[in-house]
């Protein structure tokens, strides 16, 4: 970045031209130069610029929010018109042979390439007699005269947020980084605007805020609120809220519950929910008998119970089992041998 009056110059080597190292770039500049500009007139690259135009230009929006922190203008430059910038253009050849030429094996990191051309803007390039302002030092003349004229920085420093656009999934979610969070179901199917701060991230539609969330790393977000109507109660069935309502609804209901969530709560926890949900439909007395029934019968399961309801047969009791009647050999000497006719 070069101020147009002084030619005082920042630069900063990045290995990517993404939107992060784009606008912490700027960041760095106006921090180096004690002010912000009023205008920059940046190149039409797409972390800035996402559709360039003459009259209304369609800036990236983490570059706008930064434009908007400082109270700065964002101009770009005319496609293919150099001279647009040309203050920044004539000094790209001297920062490459001055800083960069023959010193490609001297930096063993990024960091350390980064601290030495801070260095080497101050005590090389804006300290040299300048051909442009009449072999004045920029460092001089931007003391002199243009440091006064920069726009004081807020006392705030500006947080950087990454953008981008998602569609909303069946699932109600989206997309940010490696995360997933929760978007209101109205909107699913819908392409949504994402802003992911330090601490928050915030998922805009049309403009409109619709979800905020917590930001995190990895994961899941969800606000249960974002779910229809009709399946918000089913998602807040939790193992807990089974077990409660289990007992509430009769002592066989509760011990099935706890049969089916003794081995794996989560796994078994949608046939929990299903025997339970089998009140609405059934009642809890027929429930509790049922429930009862499959427990005698060895196998409490939502299959089993279901059955029973279905088969309308949790009242019945069970045929008494009757020994299988013995061979005559097996009654004993007396009936063997009785008199009688024997065949």
């Amino acid at each position: 970045m070069v101020l147009v009056f002084s030619r005082l110059m920042f630069l900063r080597p990045v290995l990517s031209m993404d939107q992060q190292s784009w606008v912490e770039s700027h960041v760095l500049a106006f921090e180096f130069f004690g002010g912000a500009v009023r205008r920059v007139v940046p190149d039409n690259l797409k972390t800035g610029v996402i559709k360039p135009d003459l009259y209304d230009p369609l800036i990236n929006k983490a570059f706008g929010e930064f434009a908007a922190h400082y109270g700065c203008l964002i101009d770009p430059a005319r496609l293919a018109k150099p001279r647009d910038k040309a203050r920044v253009e004539r000094p790209v050849p001297y920062a490459r042979d001055s800083f960069f030429g023959g010193r490609a094996d001297e930096f063993d990191s990024l960091p350390a390439m980064q601290d030495d051309a801070l260095r080497w803007c101050r005590d090389v390039a804006n300290v040299r007699r300048h051909r442009g302002i009449d072999g004045v030092a920029p460092q001089a003349l931007f003391d002199a005269e243009e440091k006064q004229a920069l726009i004081a920085l807020p006392r705030v420093s500006f947080e950087l947020a990454r953008w981008n656009s998602a569609k909303v999934q069946p699932d109600i979610h989206v997309k940010v980084g490696h995360a997933l969070y929760s978007v209101p179901w109205r909107h699913i199917g819908k392409q949504v605007d994402c802003r992911r701060g330090p601490r928050t991230v915030e998922i805009y539609c049309q403009g409109t805020l619709v979800a905020t969330h917590v930001a995190i790393e990895r994961g899941k977000q969800t606000n249960y609120d974002h779910y229809p109507p009709e399946k918000i109660a089913f998602m807040m069935k939790t193992p807990a809220w089974c077990r409660r309502r289990a007992a509430e609804l009769g002592e066989s209901v509760a011990a099935v519950v706890a049969v089916l969530m003794e081995e794996n709560a989560l796994y078994r926890l949608h046939q929990a929910q299903g025997v339970v949900g089998l009140a609405d439909k059934h009642g809890p007395g027929r429930l509790d008998a049922a429930c009862r029934k499959a427990l005698e019968a060895g196998d409490p399961s939502y299959k089993t119970v279901k059955g029973i309801l279905v088969a309308g047969v949790e009242d019945e009791e069970p045929e008494p089992q009757r020994p299988p009647a013995a061979p005559a050999h097996l009654h004993g000497p007396d009936r063997l041998f009785a008199v009688g006719d024997v065949r």
